[in-house]
């Protein structure tokens, strides 16, 4: 459903007539070889149980590249961390308004020359609600982010997205950039419960891609959605840098949740490093 419904949308905007044409334009033999290499089971029309759909993560791929490679021109350092197989948690910071961070990880594990992976990002429940991105979050392995789907995920050796901060971090304004927010628990605990390592990423320059100067609550309000910026209609080309850290693991053992938390903090001092880094490493904005 979502590999048709891109198809559509560009065949609408005379792009394509047809689903072979859109394979040639923008799904590449390196893209095939990567999808073709990942440790992910589907069923014999190529879905999973969540929506995935391999047509649409080739598609979907083919359209991320030119973001990853031409419009946002990320670096991408520690990919060797991600384990090429087997369960992980990769937590990042969030920015950005839109999940533009996500994708790019996203982009960045499947396409990982030390094996790629198939990203099952964990987005905010109203992202699939949205007509036509929401099929496509789908598609490409977005799941909206509860715990027990991120569990389940895990107990089948999947590699997730989770970023802590939710929507506390992608809706803070500008001036907030690269302020962490407060992260919830229950990663750790996801963590813990499934002997699953976490890979800590710090990410910057999303946080240029969307500024926002305000939250128009009132009109968030009436929308039922957490926030709608103040700030460009569209991503800005940021330069993004994307820090992989070392794996982190804790062990399963009962613990209060006091000790949860320090150990939540361990984490988040960790991605607050990589940001340093990147913020370090990067000799200008744009």
């Amino acid at each position: 459903m979502a590999a048709s419904a891109v198809m559509e949308t560009l065949r609408r905007l005379g792009r394509i007539r047809s689903r072979d044409e859109l394979y040639q334009r923008i799904v590449t033999p390196d893209i095939e070889h990567a999808i073709e290499r990942m440790p992910k089971p589907v069923g014999s029309f190529g879905y999973d149980a969540w929506g995935y759909n391999e047509d649409a993560a080739k598609i979907g791929l083919g359209l991320i590249r030119w973001l990853y490679e031409k419009y946002f021109r990320v670096t991408a350092h520690g990919l060797e961390h991600i384990p090429a197989q087997g369960r992980v948690l990769v937590i990042a910071n969030h920015s950005g308004q839109l999940p533009m961070d996500g994708l790019l990880i996203g982009y960045a594990m499947a396409t990982n020359p030390n094996g790629p992976r198939a990203p099952r990002a964990m987005v905010e429940r109203f992202f699939p609600t949205v007509p036509w991105l929401g099929s496509m979050l789908t598609g490409i392995g977005a799941v909206i982010g509860d715990p027990l789907n991120c569990t389940k995920m895990l107990e089948q050796d999947e590699a997730v997205i989770v970023f802590p901060e939710g929507v506390r971090g992608s809706g803070k304004l500008y001036k907030q950039r690269y302020q962490l927010q407060r992260f919830g628990n229950g990663f750790l605990h996801m963590a813990m419960n499934c002997h699953a390592p976490i890979v800590p990423v710090g990410v910057v320059g999303c946080e240029e891609t969307m500024p926002s100067l305000a939250n128009i609550a009132p009109l968030a309000k009436l929308l039922g959605i957490p926030y709608v910026p103040l700030g460009p209609l569209l991503p800005l080309p940021a330069r993004v840098y994307l820090n992989f850290g070392e794996p982190i693991i804790f062990d399963s053992a009962p613990c209060s949740e006091e000790e949860v938390t320090e150990r939540v903090e361990r984490v988040k001092t960790a991605i607050r490093e990589l940001i340093d880094r990147g913020l370090n490493e990067r000799t200008s904005v744009f």
